[in-house]
């Protein structure tokens, strides 16, 4: 019924939901890629680069260069 609904399986669903989590680490944040694998529910380095390079089409470390925000236009953080 899954693939049906949304043709794809669900392991291929969770694949890409974890793979838009580290998409969206490697933008914002300065994390190494083996703790961005382990937030985004991804087991090791080796595991999100295979993934991420197959749905997004390169590898996780030439997105963050490409795609990192600036922090220009971030909301100022009041120090703690």
């Amino acid at each position: 019924m899954f693939l049906r609904e949304l043709g794809m399986t669900p392991g291929r669903y969770v694949e890409q939901i974890r793979v838009e989590a580290a998409r969206v680490l490697l933008e914002t944040s300065d994390a190494p890629l083996d703790v961005i694998a382990r937030e985004s529910g991804l087991s090791s380095t080796e595991t999100l680069r295979r993934c991420f390079t197959r749905e997004v089409g390169v590898t996780p470390h030439a997105y963050r260069q490409r795609f990192r925000t600036t922090g220009v236009g971030q909301p100022a953080v009041a120090p703690s």
